[in-house]
């Protein structure tokens, strides 16, 4: 079943679920005079507590500019964010950089790890800013790597990895300082379909935790069906919400 783009409904929740992401009227602009372009275009996008949401839609129509407005790492022109009940649209920057710090985690398709650290010291990155002392980073980032499959491994590099074991270490670096919103750009397009299907498994049993959302922006349609549910962007803004993916897994 699919639906179009939610209305403001005023009251945080959609359809009795309580709600991580609340979106209204967004836009952000690039440029100026006649260079202007509109990414965004009035966006409304709702995400849950619980859930795995995947984010769609061709090249350009606005799905990073969106995912950035989200975490805070982007100023969106007008409009509203509601990012786990901080109002993003009113709140300091330095309420933005801590919610920034420790509330979000982030995946991406080039894996982004140093190559000059080890595994633990790569994963132990976010916990090290938030002011943890180095020798309970690097415990607690032993153990995370552990519970993604890479026991033993702490002390090896990157460039030692498999593409799917490095973003294995990507998750466990994402995830070290219990992020409450984890954001994915494509975090499967460069790995083949079995470690790809591992990685969406991961991802889906993190999102299942009910202080948790898990936002993917994704072309890879072998892992459309890891989704609760599914949001339709075009041309800056989000055109359809599909509340399952049945219908669209093999488009």
């Amino acid at each position: 079943m699919s639906t179009p783009a939610p209305n403001a409904n005023g009251n945080g929740n959609a359809n009795g679920h309580q709600l991580a992401i609340h979106v209204r009227n967004v836009t952000k602009t690039f440029g100026t005079g006649d260079a202007r372009t509109f990414a965004l275009k009035g966006v409304d996008f709702d995400a849950r507590l619980g859930e795995l949401l995947m984010i769609v839609g061709p090249s350009g129509c606005g799905k990073t500019t969106l995912l950035s407005a989200i975490a805070g790492t982007l100023n969106f022109d007008s409009g509203e964010i509601d990012a786990f009940g901080l109002p993003l649209h009113t709140a300091s920057k330095q309420q933005i950089t801590d919610f920034r710090k420790r509330q979000v985690g982030f995946i991406f398709q080039s894996f982004n790890l140093i190559p000059t650290l080890s595994l633990v010291e790569n994963v132990s990155v976010p916990l090290l800013i938030n002011g943890v002392r180095r020798s309970e980073a690097e415990k607690k980032s032993r153990a995370l790597l552990d519970q993604v499959g890479l026991t033993g491994r702490g002390d090896d590099h990157p460039r030692n990895l498999s593409g799917g074991q490095q973003q294995r270490v990507a998750i466990a670096r994402a995830l070290i300082h219990e992020p409450n919103l984890l954001i994915c750009d494509e975090p499967t397009s460069a790995l083949d379909r079995d470690t790809g299907a591992k990685i969406m498994e991961l991802l889906r049993d993190i999102a299942r935790k009910p202080d948790r959302c898990v936002l993917v922006v994704t072309h890879d349609n072998r892992v459309f069906k890891y989704a609760d549910r599914m949001s339709e962007m075009e041309d800056g803004r989000v055109s359809r919400v599909h509340e399952t993916t049945e219908n669209i897994r093999h488009e």
